[in-house]
C-alpha cells in the first residue's frame, strides 16, 4: 500500500492535462474581457458616427 502512495506522488501524467486546462480557461477569460471593452467602444464608435452623419446635409 505505501508503494502505491509513492507511485501516486511521483506519476506527473496528469500534470500537464491540468496545465492546459487553467491555461486554456485563462485565455477564453482574457477573450471575453476584451471582447467586453471592444463591443463598448464599438458601440461608442457607431453613435458618434451616427450622430456626425444625422448633421450632414446631402444637398450640398
Amino acid at each position: 500500500m505505501l508503494n502505491f502512495f509513492k507511485n501516486f506522488k511521483n506519476d506527473e501524467l496528469g500534470a500537464v492535462t491540468v496545465d492546459w486546462v487553467v491555461l486554456t480557461a485563462a485565455v477564453v477569460g482574457l477573450g471575453v474581457a476584451a471582447y467586453g471593452s471592444i463591443k463598448t467602444g464599438a458601440t461608442t464608435l457607431t453613435g458618434n458616427i451616427g450622430s456626425y452623419m444625422s448633421t450632414i446635409d446631402p444637398s450640398k
